[in-house]
């Protein structure tokens, strides 16, 4: 039997979790009220934070809560009282990114599991000894490592070390997320979580860009659609790669996120659930609808990162700063009537009937079908749903199950 990996996802919000949960996560990470590296995400209270572990455990998921800010010394009073409503909520371990955040947490939370957060930079088996003799059970590795150093450090750690990696998502100019420019710009402290990302802006440049002391190191600028980019970076995406990922020896396959669409926690997720589970069979084989699946979702131009290079090489840097729009999230299924062969809708985008539209449902890839007969809560026909979360029901060609997804085509 392969070894199984866990498939972790994004949650930022409930909303987010539910969908990842359906489509297939392991475990799933998410945020309480600070000390977050998403302060933009919609997040959990403290009594949010609760419910969503009670729910997630309630399905055998695991929730990991982030605290890998980098809080400096007047935080640390906040930060003890925030960890010991953590230790009544008790989450499954917390990702954490400072020495002294974890020393904290060893001290109040002894029974939950500590994650070292990618912000800690491990790079090294040398540097996941060292968190193991901290405490640490599991090192989330430097987005900056290929797979064979992955696979380097896999055989020079214990067993009962985990690895965990990014195979999904957004990635960062800087160092393992390390940035100073937000802060510098605008007084926004990326390592404290709310990062504006400036790299992703859209600048206008004057005259050339040369070192002072090396007149033949010049930044290459290339123009597109009237714009210019020398720092936004591509998405990482893995799909085309599973069987190399299963062989890594990482425990865990982490899709960025959190500040993305529920439908792209979905899609995203049940994308790689499937791609897994067919390696896992051992009758693996690409099928081409998976990156179909993966471009459906907001993204960047996709790249596969530090996986087979160890430098951010032209092919990791976006030609194109904009994101490719996603599908319209259209309706999710609420409940389906065998009998009448009818569901009932809740409303996320304008659907009319007559649209083309694709049928999304956890363990299968979307299958297009064109909707028709539209009622509204009183069972009156309608040729649209204009308003967002309007329930309406709709006769569909075949079963469905609640938290399935309609899209645009």
């Amino acid at each position: 039997m392969r070894k199984r990996p866990e498939l972790l996802s994004p949650a930022g919000n409930f909303e987010k979790m539910k969908a990842a949960i359906l489509y297939g996560a392991d475990a799933v990470y998410l945020a309480g009220p600070a000390f977050g590296m998403r302060a933009a995400a919609d997040n959990f209270s403290v009594e949010e934070l609760s419910e969503a572990v009670a729910y997630a455990h309630a399905r055998g998921v695991r929730v990991y809560v982030t605290v890998n800010t980098m809080p400096r010394e007047h935080q640390y009073a906040a930060l003890e009282e925030y960890f010991y409503e953590l230790k009544k909520i008790r989450p499954d371990a917390l990702i954490v990114g400072s020495i002294g955040v974890l020393s904290l947490a060893k001290r109040i939370l002894p029974e939950t599991q500590l994650h070292i957060s990618t912000q800690a930079s491990a790079v090294s088996a040398e540097d996941c000894l060292a968190w193991y003799a901290l405490g640490a059970k599991r090192v989330v590795l430097s987005r900056e490592l290929s797979l064979s150093e992955i696979k380097a450090i896999r055989a020079a750690i214990p067993e009962d070390l985990e690895l965990e990696a990014f195979i999904h998502g957004s990635m960062c100019v800087s160092y393992s997320g390390r940035c100073l420019l937000s802060n510098h710009i605008i007084g926004r402290d990326a390592n404290c979580g709310m990062c504006a990302q400036p790299c992703r802006w859209n600048y206008s440049l004057y005259g050339e860009i040369r070192e002072e002391k090396r007149p033949d190191l010049i930044i290459p600028l290339e123009e597109h659609n009237g714009e210019t980019f020398i720092m936004a970076s591509r998405d990482t995406c893995m799909i085309e790669h599973i069987p190399a990922l299963m062989e890594s020896g990482i425990d865990s396959f982490k899709i960025e996120g959190r500040m993305k669409s529920a439908y792209y926690t979905a899609v995203v997720t049940n994308t790689y659930k499937i791609a897994m589970e067919s390696y896992l069979g051992g009758d693996y084989v690409y099928d081409p609808a998976w990156m179909e699946e993966l471009c459906s979702v907001s993204h960047r131009e996709y790249a596969t990162g530090y996986y087979f290079s160890n430098s951010f090489t032209d092919a990791n840097t976006a030609s194109d700063n904009g994101y490719l729009k996603e599908k319209a999230y259209l309706a999710v299924v609420l409940s389906y009537d065998e009998a009448s062969g009818r569901a009932i809708l809740s409303q996320r985008n304008k659907l009319e009937s007559g649209q083309r539209v694709a049928y999304l449902t956890p363990g299968k890839v979307a299958v297009p079908f064109v909707i028709e007969d539209l009622k509204n809560e009183a069972g009156e026909e309608i040729l649209s749903a204009p308003h967002p979360y309007m329930t309406f029901s709709a006769k569909l060609p075949f079963a469905v199950k609640p938290g399935d997804i309609i899209r645009g085509m």
